[in-house]
């Protein structure tokens, strides 16, 4: 009886231990994905903000958290999808990024000419164009979240290309922490962010001077900050959009964009001793924005084209319909 015991004590703590080990893997696995993908939290976290700039402010926080839920809802899907693919057809996700850089491209190219054209835009626009808040809320969330899948589809591919070599079931716990950490991450930087106002109006309230002095500068600033803010949103898109496209091009084997900018980018290092990665990193995200410009204007032109031509034929048989 107590040798059983015994058996079935060293079988437990043996668990216990495997356990243990997997736990530290899946962790240890995670933090490095997540690092990886660190580039692209600061560019959701950059675009996020410009969704909710025009809301009532008591609305913000709830909109901020379906965005958020459905930020959540992307990564679930797109961790199956990832897995799926890289399993049964790994050559598949790199067209796949390659779409999703187009389409960011083509919001920040098509946010930036409709300001200009004064065009209204369907792609960033958060401008209300119905009476219905309840309406106007779903079209906001609808649009942020379609903007988050994209960017939610590089986190995944990204972590997922680091795990890629570990099992399955480290891979599955690995993405699974990534997707709750960045989402966390994300969304609770853009709601201290867009509350940062109402934090400075309370502060201007109280009776402490600094107290109040603190507050004055926040609500002065956080409009322009605000601004700024969903500015870098669009060129986030931009460079986001022209990196996937012009690096999946180069995985596709036509590396002569990707490899132009790469030798910029280490050109510019080696004249910069003290600062080259950052000259190096600066020059190829500039690079990458400017050809995501001209990629998402081309996207553009011929979206607005075809819209225009799709009118004008209406306009045309609306008549003989009537």
């Amino acid at each position: 009886m107590s040798a059983g015991l015994l058996a079935l004590l060293d079988d437990v703590a043996a668990l216990a231990k495997a356990a243990a080990t997997s736990l530290d893997d899946v962790t240890g696995v995670a933090a490095r994905a997540s690092g990886k993908a660190v580039g692209v939290v600061i560019d959701d976290t950059a675009v996020t903000p410009q969704y909710v700039a025009r809301i009532a402010p008591k609305r913000e926080l709830p909109v901020i958290a379906k965005i958020a839920r459905g930020s959540i809802i992307n990564k679930a899907g797109i961790l199956v999808v990832a897995l799926l693919l890289n399993y049964f057809l790994p050559a598949a996700l790199t067209p796949i990024l390659m779409v999703g850089g187009t389409y960011l491209c083509f919001e920040g190219a098509e946010k930036i000419w409709g300001q200009i054209f004064h065009h209204q835009t369907g792609a960033v626009d958060n401008t209300p164009t119905s009476t219905n808040a309840a309406e106007e809320e779903k079209r906001i969330v609808r649009g942020a979240t379609r903007t988050d899948l994209i960017l939610s589809t590089e986190i995944m591919v990204v972590a997922l290309n680091e795990v890629r070599t570990q099992s399955l079931a480290t891979q599955i716990g690995a993405l699974i922490v990534v997707a709750i950490l960045i989402t966390a991450l994300v969304y609770g930087v853009v709601a201290l962010l867009v509350k940062m106002d109402d934090v400075g109006l309370a502060l201007s309230r109280t009776h402490h001077k600094v107290s109040q002095v603190i507050g004055l500068m926040l609500i002065r600033l956080m409009p322009a900050v605000l601004k700024i803010l969903s500015t870098v949103g669009v060129a986030a898109m931009l460079w986001v959009g022209g990196h996937l496209f012009f690096s999946g091009l180069a995985e596709l084997g036509m590396p002569l964009i990707f490899g132009f900018m790469q030798a910029c980018g280490h050109a510019v290092a080696s004249t910069l001793p003290v600062a080259g990665a950052a000259g190096a990193w600066l020059t190829e995200t500039l690079l990458a924005m400017l050809l995501g410009l001209g990629l998402g204007t081309m996207v553009t032109v011929t979206v607005w084209g075809i819209s225009a031509l799709v009118k004008r034929i209406r306009r045309k048989n609306r008549p003989e319909e009537l």
